[in-house]
């Protein structure tokens, strides 16, 4: 059990050479595009940039796991949820990574507005806990993270995003505290079927990260994804079944050192109906 114990904290240690708590991606939708999310609006913008749920018009909640490098060990799991409301939209993230000899969670809660339908802010407040089996205890703290988007075009969305401003405090030891990260970048429908997104991200402690990903809708009913993005190498790709209410989308990625690294995810909308002159209309 040590052995074992060992060889993935030594894995973990080689892609995660970072502080603890690392505010690791979620949704196989964005995954499959590189991880280039900071302007996607959907229910996943609850973890990976609030003001994406300003756009939202129905309750949404969603599910996802991911078994990075096949280890079950190290695997991601999230849930989300997303409640419009007449000043705007709460949402709710929750994700764990690990498994019982170490762990870290994710408590998030937030809120967004839109002002019009090309500008919407949102922030969240989260509490994360890490903790490591066998004795040696566990540690929470608050943290923060804020973000905006923007359409300043028919298209094109802008968007901005910043993980824990504050340089929370992870551990007094070595003056330990969580990464703040800063994130721009942007995605354009170059048609009804094509959209593209890019994205930098920038821990302060580390080198800048390059993103961008794909999305063709080939049908209605069918998304195909692709992706990539440096420090480290990775590349990307996935898909999505648009069932009505329910999508699923499944994706990988592929690290160029450690392999792959399969997700999947699940979404359910909620739409709303509503009646004119005796007829039911679905608002999306």
């Amino acid at each position: 059990m040590k052995k074992n114990y060992l060889t993935i904290l030594c894995i973990a240690t080689a892609f995660f050479s970072k502080a603890g708590n690392e505010d690791l991606p979620l949704g196989a939708r964005s995954s499959g595009m590189g991880n280039a999310s900071v302007s996607l609006s959907d229910v996943w913008s609850a973890h990976h940039n609030q003001a994406g749920l300003g756009f939202l018009r129905d309750f949404s909640a969603g599910a996802y796991y991911e078994n990075r490098f096949l280890i079950k060990e190290l695997s991601i799991k999230g849930g989300v949820a997303a409640l419009p409301v007449k000043g705007g939209t709460f949402g709710l993230c929750i994700s764990n990574f690990g498994y019982s000899l170490y762990h870290e969670n994710k408590y998030s809660l937030s809120f967004a507005k839109a002002f019009g339908d090309k500008l919407s802010a949102g922030i969240a407040m989260d509490y994360l806990t890490t903790k490591i089996g066998e004795g040696y205890g566990s540690k929470g703290v608050l943290a923060a993270e804020f973000g905006i988007q923007a359409k300043p075009l028919k298209g094109l969305t802008i968007g901005a995003h910043v993980f824990n401003p504050t340089r929370a405090k992870l551990a007094d030891y070595n003056n330990e505290r969580l990464p703040t990260v800063i994130r721009f970048g942007g995605d354009y429908n170059f048609s009804d079927k094509v959209k593209v997104a890019v994205e930098t991200e920038k821990d302060i402690a580390q080198k800048a990260i390059f993103k961008a990903g794909i999305e063709y809708k080939p049908v209605k009913e069918l998304y195909l994804r692709a992706g990539i993005g440096t420090n480290p190498t990775l590349t990307s790709f996935g898909f999505g079944l648009n069932l009505k209410s329910i999508q699923i989308d499944v994706s990988a990625n592929y690290h160029q050192t450690l392999g792959f690294s399969p997700q999947i995810g699940l979404t359910y909308i909620f739409k709303k109906e509503t009646k004119k002159t005796n007829k039911t209309e679905t608002v999306f």
